[in-house]
C-alpha cells in the first residue's frame, strides 16, 4: 500500500511538472478576459473536463490508438506546436477570435463559438498536450492494472485544482485592470508562441534523428 501511494505521489508530481497550471492561469485569463462569469465557469469545467477523457482514453489504450491511425508522438508535437503558436501570434497582434464573436450579439451559436476555446487550445494542448499525454502512457503502461487507475485517479486531482485556480484567476482582473491585463496578453502570446515553437522542434528533432539514425 505505501508503494501505491509513493507511486501516486510520483505520478502527479510528474503530472504537475509537465501541465504546469499554475503557469497557464494568466494564459487563461487572456483568453476568457471579455467573457461574462458563468461563461468562463463553463470554458474552466470543459477544458479540464474534456483534458481529464483524453488522458484517461490514452493511458488505457494510448498505444492502441497510436498503433490504430499511425499516429507518432513527434507529430503531435509538431502539430500541436504549430496550433499553440497561431494562437500566441495573434494574441500578440491583439486579435482572438472570440472576442470579435463578443463584441456582437449573444446567440446560442456566439456562445458556442465563445466555449470553443476549452477545446482548443485549453484542453488540448495546453493541459492534455503531447507531454502530458507521453507521461500519462509512460506511467500507465508502467505496470498492470493498478498504475493504470493511479494514474488516471492523479491527473482527476490536478485537474479538480486546475478547475480551482482557473475560477480564482478572476480576482486578478479586478487587481489589475484592463491595462494590465492587455499587457499580460500580450505576454502570454508571446510566451505561447515560444512554447508552440519549442513543441515544434522538438517533435522535427525527433522525427529527424528516428529517420536518419
Amino acid at each position: 500500500m505505501k508503494e501505491l501511494v509513493l507511486h501516486g505521489i510520483t505520478v502527479f508530481m510528474g503530472f504537475f511538472a509537465i501541465m504546469n497550471p499554475i503557469a497557464n492561469i494568466p494564459i487563461f485569463l487572456s483568453l476568457t478576459a471579455d467573457e461574462e462569469r458563468e461563461t468562463v465557469k463553463s470554458i474552466a469545467f470543459r477544458s479540464v473536463f474534456l483534458a481529464f477523457i483524453i488522458i484517461s482514453v490514452f493511458a488505457i489504450s494510448g498505444k492502441v490508438i497510436f498503433d490504430l491511425f499511425g499516429i507518432t508522438l513527434y507529430a503531435l508535437r509538431i502539430t500541436g506546436g504549430i496550433l499553440v503558436f497561431l494562437i500566441g501570434f495573434h494574441m500578440l497582434q491583439g486579435e482572438s477570435t472570440h472576442h470579435k464573436t463578443k463584441q456582437k450579439a449573444y446567440s446560442p451559436e456566439q456562445q458556442q463559438a465563445a466555449l470553443s476555446i476549452a477545446v482548443s487550445p485549453l484542453a488540448t494542448p495546453l493541459l492534455a498536450g503531447p507531454g502530458t499525454i507521453a507521461t500519462a502512457m509512460n506511467f500507465a503502461t508502467d505496470g498492470g492494472i493498478d498504475q493504470t487507475i493511479i494514474t488516471i485517479a492523479s491527473f482527476a486531482v490536478l485537474c479538480i485544482i486546475t478547475y480551482v485556480l482557473f475560477l480564482s484567476g478572476d480576482k486578478l482582473v479586478k487587481a489589475i485592470g484592463p491595462s494590465a491585463l492587455n499587457v499580460i496578453t500580450k505576454m502570454m502570446g508571446l510566451i505561447l508562441a515560444v512554447i508552440g515553437t519549442q513543441m515544434f522542434i522538438d517533435g522535427a528533432a525527433q522525427a529527424y534523428k528516428l529517420a536518419f539514425t
